[in-house]
């Protein structure tokens, strides 16, 4: 059987999509682990798994933030700044001693974890990489090349101008082809696959398979970007609550729900709940565009209303613009009125829903990922580019 370390910086977001692929390893009997963030060790262990923490907690709990304008430019500066400068940094050494005590033999990284990518690379192992962004055009080389070369060369590593060791060996991606953005394809050692649902640890709430025969709307702001929303939940549950609607929302956990007030019958109002519990009852989806939220909402063939904030979200929310999958509001801009009128165009133009269903179809065809775990076998035990 192999060792596969899967490691990952970042949330929720980035966790899930390696959490498809190695509840399946588990189960046929491969020995996993993950490396993460000081502040992901509860939810990784919760989820089942090993959890290593990979460096000592630090700052303070999340806390609320006033929601900004978007600007493209300051995210991708951000990104940059966060994940391949000083995370990256950061996660080089622990993953490498990690790595030489544990002994893995693939390692499996999230795309923003460049520095397990380069620990992997350093000490010669095969590693894969799972992608987490799903129109697949804000990991470049323009943004983050740069950065990257630098903290290749501190590790005595060459130049590695294309950013070919974001895909050296394997990517895997959890989306459908056809999303991604045709000016950034996969690249050829790219395999996608279906992350099926089933592996939520919670029962879903006993209402939800009770509700009312009426259309139903999930709302979400994800897990990083809820706590950054500022008014954004109140004004959107304002447009929401007052449609001949079920309304589902979940604000993440560090949040409390009474914060939004009593609720009509209509609105229930949850901290968490995995959304493959939430999607085969919903009808539309209101989201930040997030990629678990736009994959979730594709894979179950439904048509979304996307406020995006931040990070991918701009990216996500442009494609499923161009593909007919969604309305897009502006965050600051957005009323209670106009998110009631883009539910409800949403809701009523049958094309939104067609588009939708093309793409759960799409995702049906896939492999499933027991097809990304015979390829990791492959590549441990061959330890080259797994193309085709």
């Amino acid at each position: 059987m192999t060792r596969i370390l899967f490691t990952f910086i970042g949330g929720n977001g980035h966790f899930m999509p390696l959490a498809l692929i190695a509840h399946t390893a588990v189960s046929q009997g491969h020995t996993v682990a993950f490396a993460c963030g000081p502040f992901m060790v509860a939810i990784v262990e919760a989820a089942g798994f090993q959890a290593i923490q990979l460096g000592a907690s630090t700052g303070s709990p999340p806390q609320r933030r006033p929601l900004r304008p978007l600007d493209v430019a300051r995210e991708a500066q951000e990104f940059r700044d966060h994940f391949a400068r000083q995370g990256a940094q950061r996660r080089v050494p622990p993953t490498y001693d990690l790595c030489l005590e544990w002994k893995p033999d693939v390692v499996v990284c999230d795309e923003t974890n460049f520095g397990g990518m380069v620990a992997a690379e350093r000490l010669g192992l095969p590693y894969a990489v799972v992608l987490v962004m799903a129109a697949g055009s804000f990991v470049r080389a323009a943004a983050v090349g740069e950065a990257l070369n630098e903290l290749r060369a501190r590790y005595a590593l060459p130049p590695d101008p294309q950013l070919e060791m974001l895909h050296r060996y394997l990517a895997l991606s959890p989306f459908p082809p056809s999303f991604r953005d045709p000016a950034c394809p996969l690249p050829p050692t790219g395999h996608s696959f279906r992350p099926d649902a089933g592996q939520a640890r919670r029962e879903a709430p006993a209402w939800l398979s009770r509700l009312p025969a009426a259309p139903t709307v999930y709302f979400t702001l994800g897990t990083v970007f809820n706590m950054e929303s500022g008014d954004l939940f109140s004004r959107v549950l304002a447009g929401l609550r007052e449609l001949p609607v079920n309304v589902i929302v979940t604000i993440g956990n560090e949040l409390d729900p009474a914060e939004l007030g009593p609720q009509p019958a209509n609105v229930h109002v949850e901290r968490y709940i995995p959304q493959d519990l939430i999607l085969p009852h919903c009808d539309v989806i209101v989201s930040h565009g997030g990629s678990g939220s736009v994959g979730g909402a594709l894979q179950y063939g439904r048509p979304s209303v996307l406020i995006p904030m931040g990070a991918d979200q701009p990216l996500n929310a442009a494609r499923c613009q161009a593909l007919g999958l969604a309305q897009v509001l502006d965050p600051i801009a957005a009323t209670p009125e106009s998110v009631r009128t883009a539910v409800t165009d949403v809701l009523s133009a049958p094309g939104y829903r067609k588009a939708a269903l093309r793409f759960r179809d799409e995702f049906a065809a896939l492999p499933g990922p027991d097809h990304a775990v015979r390829l990791l076998e492959r590549l441990a035990a061959e330890k080259r580019p797994i193309v085709g």
